[in-house]
């Protein structure tokens, strides 16, 4: 027991998960997820699904999030560094449209827990990230939503990438600050903005 350290968010719900790493000069051991433990912190979620991805520099992936079959996710970088992200989209709440970032790399082995209810995406910032993450429900492609990534009220910051937003979710002319251009997919640049979003 007592295998991670909790630490809430200013948005309520999220959380910053650190887990004991036990290291010497051979490497070092963890455990990634315990029950127990989670169960110990409050955190009471049950896990369906397991899902991976690499993505190269400048990918920018999300923001998303299902509308009848919400994802609470636990998320962790295994190697290389992302900014992650997510969006309140719980009506009711006092953060509504508020965002909130975290680092995660395979350094500081840190893992973001986004509930139900919030919009997701994730910066690349090293050559290649490879992403792993936890999902309490399954994906339903036909349920699946999102929300421009440089929509003006929402107002993330993204680790400084430069550009001028002209009205939609296009990456032309956006770029990290090393120059390195930023790279999304052709339905992640057709999202529309907060306003229109779908409401928890």
């Amino acid at each position: 027991m007592g295998q991670i350290k909790v630490e809430k968010c200013p948005i309520e719900g999220l959380c910053i998960i650190e887990p004991a790493v036990h290291g010497d000069s051979r490497g070092y051991f963890m455990e990634t997820y315990n029950q127990n433990d989670m169960h110990e912190a409050g955190l009471d979620m049950v896990f369906v699904q397991d899902n991976q991805s690499m993505s190269s520099k400048g990918v920018l992936r999300g923001l998303h999030y299902q509308k009848n079959f919400p994802q609470g996710k636990l998320v962790r970088v295994i190697k290389g560094e992302v900014f992650d992200v997510a969006v309140d989209l719980r009506k009711k709440s006092e953060t509504y449209g508020k965002w909130f970032g975290v680092r995660l790399s395979e350094e500081n082995k840190k893992q973001f827990y986004i509930p139900e209810g919030f919009a997701h995406g994730f910066l690349v910032l090293s050559d290649i990230a490879e992403f792993c993450y936890k999902c309490t429900d399954f994906y339903h492609p036909g349920d699946e939503a999102g929300i421009a990534w440089n929509d003006p009220e929402i107002g993330i910051d993204w680790c400084g990438i430069t550009g001028e937003y002209k009205g939609t979710a296009s990456a032309e002319g956006y770029a990290l600050p090393d120059g390195t251009a930023l790279n999304l997919s052709d339905k992640d640049q057709k999202w529309g903005i907060l306003k229109d979003a779908f409401k928890f």
